[in-house]
């Protein structure tokens, strides 16, 4: 097995182009015995609907990580648009980032940030490693209710949220199948 060529580009240029992508931002939250932890995650997908799965990145760094992995369960709470100031809690470090924020629990324990646009509650599946990362994959257990806000999303290292997609005519684009245009559109998410 032959070793890989060395990239013709640097950090600085690949973290550049792939900040061109639009993430949301939501952040994981576990339990550390009976202590919440929890992290700003961007990486994070649905996999599949059937087992439902989603995945998410951690650095191999993360100290929430490692206790949110002991634990077997996780919550991830889908920012809002309003939260902002909680993203950024949950991107720093520190010890006691839920003493900033107004929090309760999902079914399986895990903290649940009040004002998140939505959430999942879910059970590790899977951990793969990636380079400087995991590829964690979670089983959705439970979902939760969905407020009717525009989510946190990040974009070229800046923070920005979505406005409603009028189609020319000032309405929201409701019907998703119009604009796929690809023959199966049940593929889609």
């Amino acid at each position: 097995m032959s070793t890989p060529a060395a990239p013709a580009f640097d950090s600085a240029r690949f973290r550049s182009v792939l900040g061109h992508f639009c993430t949301g931002v939501t952040v994981v939250t576990g339990l550390d015995g009976d202590q919440p932890v929890g992290f700003a995650c961007q990486s994070f997908a649905a996999l599949s609907l059937d087992p439902p799965l989603v995945l998410f990145c951690p650095a191999r760094t993360s100290r929430s990580w490692r206790a949110i992995e002991r634990a077997g369960h996780f919550a991830v709470n889908v920012l809002a648009a309003g939260q902002r100031a909680v993203s950024g809690v949950f991107g720093a470090r520190g010890e006691d980032k839920f003493a900033a924020v107004e929090w309760s629990t999902v079914p399986s324990g895990a903290p649940l940030l009040h004002g998140a646009l939505t959430w999942l509650d879910c059970e590790l599946d899977a951990v793969h490693e990636a380079g400087d990362h995991y590829v964690v994959i979670g089983r959705v257990t439970t979902l939760g209710e969905i407020r009717d806000e525009r989510p946190l999303l990040f974009y070229r290292g800046r923070y920005t949220v979505t406005e409603p997609d009028g189609a020319g005519d000032g309405q929201p684009r409701e019907d998703l199948g119009g604009l796929l245009t690809w023959p199966r559109p049940d593929d889609w998410f």
